[in-house]
């Protein structure tokens, strides 16, 4: 890979003929169209939060440096942002009144400022790498640079490895902060949409967690109906089958549960009520895991992670069990009582051999109170289970 340095270009050339979406959230165009702001490979912009945008302008005011930029140069001959571009698009929206900055207390905008702080911004000197080579380099070389600074996150780093047009409909679609599906979205899925969280969870569910095999060999894709479809389809079926939305619902395993369930018939009025109902009981510590106990048929009573009897319970119960064994001359396990080898029948278990078991299960209406609460040896708590 060949480089140059590039010390001629300043803040009104580059920002001249300056394009930025405001509804994709992204800068395009500057140097009069030649230099390509946001190529596919490239990162959302993530700067526009009042803080870091506002820091680049007040720096340049200050007299700090920037820092590097670099630019490759396509066999076209325009320009493509390398590293740089976060800097640039603040630059320039700056320049174009898109946000304003305080000055001695007051919030300026661009075109209201002092002639000399305009002049001061304008003639800011960029120092530029202009980069040259073959597609393999300069990918390789985006993601060495970019270690520094705000990281890549992994999907932003296989989006420039497969960038093409697969890739910029994808992000149109899964990384547009002005999609109006977001919001709904956002109900089921965690994370940044511009730091493509959303366009990860719909590549990961797809491909059934093989997110870089599948973008490699759908990356000449003209179309990303497969995947739009798919994720749609996930995002229906939560809806449909829940019809109540629970912040704990946010970034669940939908797409796995789908594969898992979606086959199996539920009754949404049904499961609002078990929702209801669940929500409600004291006794579930883990409300995350309602959903898949629901959906797997309420069988699997670790994901609610049950609150469990508490020590002083247990030792109470031990404590009136024990002496009402001995006086009977049984065994301190209520089942082992019951058994008819001698041996067995009058043991009398320490407590530490013992586990505390619902009577009722938790799951049949027992409460985990010292009520439904006995000690069994830990052989028959293991074999009861769930009875």
């Amino acid at each position: 890979m060949k480089t140059k340095l590039i010390t001629d270009l300043t803040v009104k050339k580059v920002c001249e003929g300056f394009v930025y979406n405001s509804l994709e959230e992204k800068g395009l165009f500057g140097l009069n169209g030649q230099l390509i702001i946001q190529p596919e490979y490239q990162r959302n912009y993530i700067y526009n939060d009042g803080k870091k945008d506002v820091a680049v302008i007040q720096s340049i005011l200050s007299g700090y440096p920037l820092g590097l930029i670099y630019f490759n140069k396509r066999e076209d001959g325009k320009l493509e942002i390398l590293d740089g571009q976060q800097r640039i698009t603040s630059i320039g929206r700056f320049t174009t009144g898109k946000f304003a900055i305080k000055i001695n207390g007051m919030e300026q905008y661009f075109s209201g400022l002092a002639t000399n702080l305009q002049d001061k911004i304008m003639d800011y000197p960029f120092l530029i790498y202009e980069c040259e080579g073959a597609e393999s380099e300069i990918k390789e070389w985006f993601k060495t640079i970019n270690m520094a600074g705000v990281p890549l996150v992994e999907q932003e780093l296989l989006n420039s490895i497969y960038s093409g047009q697969f890739v910029s409909l994808a992000k149109a679609e899964f990384s547009n902060s002005g999609n109006s599906l977001v919001q709904k979205w956002s109900a089921y899925i965690s994370g940044d949409v511009k730091r493509q969280a959303y366009l990860e969870r719909a590549l990961e569910w797809v491909s059934k967690g093989n997110i870089e095999n599948y973008m490699s060999l759908h990356r000449h894709d003209d179309n990303i109906n497969e995947l739009k479809t798919y994720f749609n389809t996930v995002i229906d079926w939560v809806s449909t089958v829940f019809v109540d939305v629970e912040k704990e619902m946010k970034g669940l395993e939908w797409g796995r549960l789908y594969e898992t369930y979606h086959n199996k018939p539920y009754n949404p009025n049904e499961v609002s009520q078990l929702v209801h109902k669940l929500y409600a009981d004291p006794y579930v510590k883990n409300r995350r895991g309602i959903f898949e106990f629901i959906l797997g048929g309420c069988k699997h009573t670790e994901l609610l992670d049950v609150r469990i009897f508490d020590e002083a319970t247990k030792r109470t119960v031990y404590a009136n069990q024990t002496a009402e064994a001995k006086e009977k001359g049984k065994s301190n396990c209520p089942i082992c009582a019951s058994d008819v080898r001698p041996e067995i029948n009058s043991k009398i278990w320490e407590q530490k051999d013992m586990d505390a078991d619902h009577i009722t299960a938790w799951s049949k209406g027992g409460k985990t109170d010292i009520k439904n609460c006995q000690m069994l040896c830990r052989h028959h708590n293991q074999a009861k289970g769930n009875k």
